[in-house]
């Protein structure tokens, strides 16, 4: 850790330490003790690489020209260099884009020091392993190379043999007039060798990298290269290109292209109105496709594989129920589980159940189910896209299971929606330009796997409702850290929702047709009663025996369904609907299966005539125990069901002879839900930050009392009369004030803290220990003495 940095950072302004800790959290996760601390965590490995991978193209390439060239350097000798790479000449709108940045780059401290004296952070040379392409100086190319090698290697290239060392070898490489001459002798092979490593990336293989032949007998044209040092070889099967052969390759450039604005986003121009409409629909669309979900999974769940997850066949299932494409069900299923509405009912042969969270949840209205959706899918770790596809050891990845967690998506999702928001009202960037975008912005996270994440965030955007055509949308934007906090998701998205219907029309061949969208109520009373026949623009629904029957086994009664109907229907109740319902219901209970194994019971002697004489009946095993009680080996539920199927309607009866309700819509799952992790789109809070800076503050003012004391001849802590102290330490409190005390420990050992006094009872002061950042009790009697905070300065 360099002095000079961390002299630099304790040299900053509280508001320049406030700005740097808001803009890296992690370099208060814990809060330092003091500004050396500090700057030991702000320069080390893991620090620099997670900073270096947010920055844009243009201050990467900023910090990577000050990591090439050497500390200090002037910013006019940078703004030099860089215009090297620009394609115009630099204008005012490139000088202040480059000021812009070089003071970014000093709040994020990447850069300290003065403009006349700019220099990267300690970390960043050592983390930027091959900045802008280029290989690694010669000292470090040439580092393990034996004395006698180096020797041979200054010889052949015109130095003096007896000065072997690499620093020689590395001023020769420098010096352009050399390396010139150099090229010239190679052959074009050679030549064009080099121009293939020039603009990186600067290391390749071939085989014997390490023969060592002098380059009077050099043939192959990596012979050639090897042995004048324009290659070193840094293993078996190795070679780099050292940097100072780059550069002179290069011209003296270190980037070959350079702007200061990212690409213009390319794409069509959507009529807004239409845009927020379209979206609207899949909002409202997938809101319900999680509510029949959840609801059909109610009465019939899948099972939970062996490893976790959903099988082929049940997420098949799925898709046909909600009429959806098997990838648009993934997606629901996904974020129905990460929402915490869906879990498993066990760990083992479990089912995939409702939690009592969704309860909760259905009772909201539309747009405030929604926002739950789309934060969710917008946070979750989770990748529906890669439902379908087979991991590293060719093993398919199916819904609901562990493997589908990726670390990078909701960074991905929030990143790519930005770029969406940076194209504007109305436009609908294409994927290419969007891809392009954001390798501008984040240049050290590009990739196969990354690009996949962003088809699948565009994707999915406009399947769950947050862009429509393509465009980011309002209520879309609102989700976002850019967005307009003044009005939340749901409140833009309601008055673009289409208003539930809480009627149907009844028709002649039993069936009904909703002409919308019905209440959550109504649907549901529906979907128990009736069975979907048709979806589209209206959706039909069938009454037959068995949905009435289904109806009446949840507990309702025939005069019950038939009021609910009146009440619901724009049209008279037709009587062919009538009928089936009043003799469903008729016959519906008049035989009660209870449990002897199983038993039939029935007032109606003739009808247990007619199941005895039944010839489907003898799988039963049926006896005659009584005129009106049948006795069976099979069990309660398949003794219904089998009856049933021939023709009849029993119901079910407890021990007592009433009547079981079967409630088959609220199956719920005592397993807990899928937990997810707040989201952090805002940072850190301004009074967190603020208070870490005065903990870092005042640590490091004890840290350097405790090395040199100003006011405590002799290196010593604060030492006054009790009464002085506890007068002191009340004032303090009464004030609010900072004092510095001497304290003795457990060992006896002196120490100095910085406190924040906050009372003083029973022998012991409770105060705020900036110095540890922490509350803490000390005892009065431990306390040698107290001062004033010293001036440091």
């Amino acid at each position: 850790m360099s002095t000079e940095f961390t002299e630099w950072l304790r040299s900053r302004s509280d508001d320049q330490l406030r700005a740097l800790v808001a803009v890296r959290p992690e370099l208060i996760t814990p809060v330092p003790a003091h500004l050396e601390g500090l700057a030991g965590r702000a320069s080390s490995t893991s620090a620099i690489g997670r900073v270096l991978d947010r920055l844009d193209l243009f201050a990467l390439s900023v910090i990577e020209t000050l990591a090439v060239l050497p500390s200090p350097i002037t910013a006019k000798a940078l703004r030099a260099q860089l215009a090297r790479a620009l394609r115009g000449s630099p204008d005012a709108a490139f000088r202040s884009a480059l000021g812009e940045t070089v003071e970014r780059l000093r709040t994020l401290a990447l850069v300290y020091g003065p403009d006349s004296a700019l220099a990267p952070a300690p970390g960043v040379r050592e983390n930027l392993e091959t900045p802008a392409g280029l290989g690694p100086p010669a000292v470090e190319v040439f580092r393990h190379h034996p004395t006698e090698r180096l020797a041979e290697l200054v010889q052949d290239i015109g130095g003096d043999s007896g000065d072997g060392t690499k620093e020689t070898l590395a001023g020769l490489l420098g010096d352009p007039g050399v390396v010139g001459r150099l090229i010239q002798d190679v052959s074009p092979q050679a030549r064009a060798a080099l121009n293939e490593l020039a603009w990186g990336p600067p290391s390749g293989r071939v085989p014997n990298a390490r023969r060592e032949v002098r380059a009077a007998t050099a043939q192959s044209p990596i012979e050639q290269l090897l042995s004048r040092a324009l290659l070193g070889a840094t293993g078996e099967e190795t070679v780099v290109l050292p940097r100072e052969v780059g550069l002179f390759l290069r011209d003296g450039r270190i980037h070959r292209d350079l702007s200061p604005v990212p690409p213009a986003l390319d794409g069509a121009d959507r009529d807004r109105r239409l845009a927020d409409r379209t979206a609207a629909g899949q909002a409202f669309a997938v809101t319900r496709a999680v509510e029949e979900l959840c609801e059909r999974w109610s009465i019939d769940p899948p099972g939970v594989l062996r490893g976790g997850g959903l099988a082929v066949r049940d997420l098949k299932r799925a898709a046909g129920m909600l009429d959806l494409p098997e990838w648009v069900a993934g997606l629901v299923i996904e974020v129905a589980y990460a929402a915490g509405l869906v879990s498993t009912s066990g760990t083992v042969d479990g089912d995939w159940l409702p939690t009592p969270a969704y309860d909760a949840w259905r009772v909201k209205g539309t747009e405030d189910r929604w926002t739950v959706l789309a934060t969710t899918w917008l946070t979750m770790d989770r990748v529906p896209g890669m439902i379908g596809e087979r991991d590293e050891r060719d093993r398919l990845l199916n819904a609901l299971q562990p493997d589908l967690r990726r670390s990078a998506a909701a960074e991905v999702r929030t990143t790519t929606l930005g770029v969406l928001v940076a194209a504007g009202p109305g436009l609908a960037p294409t994927a290419e330009s969007v891809r392009e975008r954001l390798a501008w912005e984040q240049p050290r996270r590009r990739g196969g796997h990354r690009d996949q994440l962003v088809e699948f965030t565009l994707r999915e955007a406009e399947q769950i409702g947050v862009t429509g055509l393509g465009a980011i949308v309002d209520h879309g934007r609102a989700l976002l850290p850019c967005g307009d906090r003044a009005m939340s998701a749901g409140r833009l998205l309601a008055p673009l929702l289409p208003e539930p219907l809480d009627h149907v029309l009844l028709q002649a061949d039993l069936t009904a047709v909703a002409p919308g969208p019905l209440t959550s109520d109504l649907r549901r009373w529906l979907a128990l009663s009736a069975d979907v026949e048709s979806t589209g623009g209206a959706t039909v629904y069938r009454f037959d025996e068995r949905s009435i029957r289904r109806a009446l086994d949840a507990g309702q009664s025939a005069d019950e369904m038939l009021a609910m109907l009146e009440r619901h229907s724009a049209t008279p109740v037709p009587q062919p609907l009538s009928y089936l319902v009043t003799d469903v219901a008729r016959r519906h209970g008049r035989m009660r299966v209870g449990t002897a194994s199983a038993y039939v019971r029935c007032d109606d002697p003739s009808l247990l005539d007619e199941v005895m004489a039944d010839r489907r009946a003898l799988p039963l095993r049926l006896r005659r125990l009584a005129p009106t009680v049948i006795a069976s080996k099979t069990s309660r539920p398949t003794l219904v069901d089998s009856l049933r199927a021939m023709g009849y309607a029993p119901a079910a009866e407890s021990l007592d002879g009433d009547v079981i309700i079967t409630q088959l819509d609220v199956r719920r799952t005592d397993g807990q839900p899928l937990v997810r992790p707040a989201a952090t789109f805002g940072g850190l809070e301004a009074d967190v930050v603020a208070a870490a800076v005065r903990a870092v503050r005042a640590g490091d003012a004890a840290h350097l009392a405790r090395r040199a004391p100003v006011d405590a001849p002799g290196g010593q802590v604060p030492r006054s009369p009790a009464t002085t102290t506890i007068v002191a330490l009340r004032e303090a409190i009464r004030q609010g004030s900072q004092v510095w005390i001497g304290y003795l420990d457990s060992q006896g050992n002196s120490t100095s803290r910085i406190l924040e006094p906050a009372r003083m009872e029973g022998g012991y002061l409770t105060a705020y220990d900036e110095t540890r950042a922490a509350v803490h009790r000390f005892a009065l009697h431990r306390i040698t003495g107290i001062s004033d905070i010293p001036d440091i300065n």
